[in-house]
């Protein structure tokens, strides 16, 4: 049958402070946002895999890092959508604060030599996520988390436009497909948001498969997935 309106679950109401558009518990009992659930596989899988081939090819530990905590990322998610409960959201939301930091130390160490450590940048990194996760932790306004998830997304980007034009240009079709891909995921982010009333109501008139489709957050999600993964890549 056609997804329902929201519904009761295993795991009670939610007490995170969003809630996306799709509906709850309509596919799963177990699982109140079944697609924005399962969409983070693409979080998960795949920068095991980097992570892994990262180990045997005895790359710096940074890049380990950067894979383990793009797939925290992925895990704290899953757990946000599956549940709707706060903790969970911080356990999808703090991530990827300090994931981005991770990203932007990469990025910016990219020219140095091997197995040296920017003590001043992962300084201000640390600082940077410290002072932001116990603002959020006291503020709970998630405008301000996207905000500060924002603002090192903004720096990742200009670092990499940097790189792919001025220093290795060779990278350029690599590092703007990995653009491409995140921004068309940010896209249909804010299509959800704004639009999810009519999408609710056509997914009402869909079958189940075919309104999936209709699941942005979790093309969101794959997405950005995808788009992390070829930026770590880069």
């Amino acid at each position: 049958m056609a997804p329902a309106a929201d519904r009761e679950g295993y795991w009670g109401s939610p007490t995170s402070t969003l809630e996306w558009c799709e509906e709850n518990y309509a596919v799963s009992y177990y699982i109140a946002e079944f697609w924005n659930t399962v969409s983070n596989l693409i979080f998960i899988l795949p920068p095991i895999y980097g992570a892994i081939q990262t180990y045997k090819d005895g790359l710096e530990k940074r890049y380990l890092a950067a894979y383990l905590c793009l797939t925290a990322v992925g895990l704290g998610s899953w757990c946000f959508h599956m549940t709707l409960k706060y903790e969970m959201q911080l356990l999808d939301e703090l991530p990827m604060i300090y994931s981005c930091c991770v990203f932007v130390y990469c990025l910016y160490e990219c020219f140095k030599y091997k197995n040296t450590v920017n003590y001043p940048l992962l300084f201000l990194l640390i600082t940077y996520s410290f002072v932001v996760s116990i603002v959020y932790l006291n503020l709970k306004e998630p405008v301000f988390h996207q905000i500060m998830y924002g603002t090192l997304v903004s720096i990742i980007v200009l670092r990499s436009v940097y790189i792919v034009l001025w220093v290795y240009p060779w990278l350029r079709g690599l590092g703007y497909t990995s653009l491409t891909v995140f921004l068309m995921g940010f896209f249909l982010w804010n299509v959800d948001n704004i639009f999810c009333d009519k999408l609710r109501a056509l997914r009402e008139k869909m079958p189940p498969v075919v309104g999936a489709v209709t699941q942005f957050h979790a093309w969101w999600h794959i997405l950005t997935g995808l788009g992390s993964y070829l930026h770590i890549l880069l």
